[in-house]
């Protein structure tokens, strides 16, 4: 089996591909272009994506060359797949500003230096935004069946739960499809990878290039991951763990793959980490909190830099231990002013970002969760006055896990 497949599957990447014997072959003749298209929905993306990005890096790191397709024409439609429901149409300058922040996201997961295979990142609206309907329909439409299309998934559901689909929707996977045979022209991709439910859209360009020019392409896709929690992936209680740091602090980040369940961590380690097979498997017995803290590091590291990985971990350290303020914990700014006008418990918390509902921080409260200067708070009434400011901060806790320094302005 070809190098980039055989680690693809070892790492618990592989769900299906349409021609896995033909795709090892030309992977083994030639270095190919191959590509995952990132929809524009939201200014960062999320964990949930990371796993799409590990792909990129192993096309990378196997001497191919990857094209990220920004999706600033489908994101205008948007992707039924998965969805119960229509979502909610972006404005152009947000779709734009979303394009330009995810862009610099994958920036830091992908390297830049090697010409030869340095990510190409393509908007498909440059090519979408000037489609002729009536020679798109008899070009490109003529090639897809309603019968054909009613069967995938994305469709499917949607119907059989009797929920709306737009016709803008339904169009969506022609699109698609589309993008596909014009990075076949463009760039001479031959291989577009993407999570499970994308499958029908893939297998739908594949088709297509064939019908169109006859060259043979490949689909390659990915699991659904979730946590044995059984949450998804990138979504928790606090919110999703975004990758712009705007959204989500390298501490909170860091702190998010240390509080990983048993079970997920080896992996995990596989999955989201670039070390070595051989070696996660001589490392899997040792102490499942050291593997966490490996798991964190290195995540982190990918992302927000070593630095950001070696404080994220000190202010772990520095909050568990309770013997200090914690120099490298996350901090938020408040106006003194604030304290003066006599906030509450609940105030502070609110404030600090750390939970935004009134009710749940009441329930921390009465299970003496909450701590200020690691002296449990037990009253929801609780005055915050500046004598609880030890050098300008205090630190405020709630349970084990979630830790910040409030600075006084």
């Amino acid at each position: 089996m070809n190098k980039f497949l055989k680690e693809f599957k070892d790492r618990g990447f592989f769900y299906q591909c349409t021609s896995e014997d033909e795709l090892s072959k030309q992977l083994d003749q030639e270095k190919i272009k191959g590509y995952i298209g990132f929809d524009c929905t939201a200014e960062s993306l999320h964990v949930g994506s990371l796993l799409q990005i590990m792909c990129l890096r192993l096309l990378q790191k196997n001497g191919h060359r990857p094209i990220v397709l920004l999706g600033g024409g489908t994101t205008r439609i948007g992707d039924p797949s998965g969805k119960d429901k229509t979502r909610k149409i972006l404005s152009e300058d947000e779709i734009e500003k979303n394009i330009k922040n995810i862009k610099n996201i994958l920036k830091k997961f992908l390297d830049n230096d090697d010409l030869n295979t340095k990510p190409i990142f393509v908007n498909n609206y440059t090519w979408l935004k000037d489609l002729n309907y009536i020679s798109f329909l008899r070009d490109i439409g003529k090639h897809f069946t309603i019968n054909r299309m009613l069967t995938f998934d994305s469709v499917k559901l949607r119907l059989d739960r009797e929920q709306s689909l737009s016709y803008m929707e339904f169009n969506y996977m022609i699109l698609q499809a589309y993008d596909f045979l014009e990075l076949n022209k463009k760039e001479n991709c031959v291989l577009q990878i993407g999570g499970s439910d994308q499958w029908g859209n893939i297998v739908n360009g594949v088709e297509l290039i064939k019908r169109y020019s006859n060259n043979q392409t490949f689909g390659l896709t990915t699991p659904l991951i979730t946590l044995a929690t059984g949450a998804k992936m990138g979504k928790t209680e606090s919110g999703a763990i975004w990758l712009d740091e705007k959204y989500l602090s390298a501490y909170d980040y860091w702190q998010f793959w240390r509080n990983i369940d048993d079970r997920d961590v080896i992996k995990f380690l596989k999955m989201f980490t670039e070390i070595e097979i051989k070696e996660i498997e001589t490392i899997k017995d040792k102490n499942i909190n050291e593997l966490k803290i490996l798991l964190a590091n290195k995540t982190t590291e990918m992302l927000h830099g070593k630095e950001a990985a070696k404080n994220s971990e000190q202010a772990a350290k520095e909050a568990f231990s309770g013997n200090t303020l914690g120099s490298n914990l996350p901090k938020v700014n408040i106006q003194s002013n604030k304290i003066e006008e006599k906030i509450n418990i609940v105030d502070l918390v609110l404030l600090s970002k750390l939970e935004n509902s009134k009710s749940e921080i009441r329930r921390l409260i009465k299970g003496n969760a909450v701590k200020i200067n690691d002296d449990v708070i037990s009253d929801e009434k609780f005055e915050i006055n500046k004598n609880l400011f030890k050098d300008n901060y205090l630190k405020l806790s709630l349970g084990k896990k979630r830790h910040i320094k409030i600075e006084l302005n």
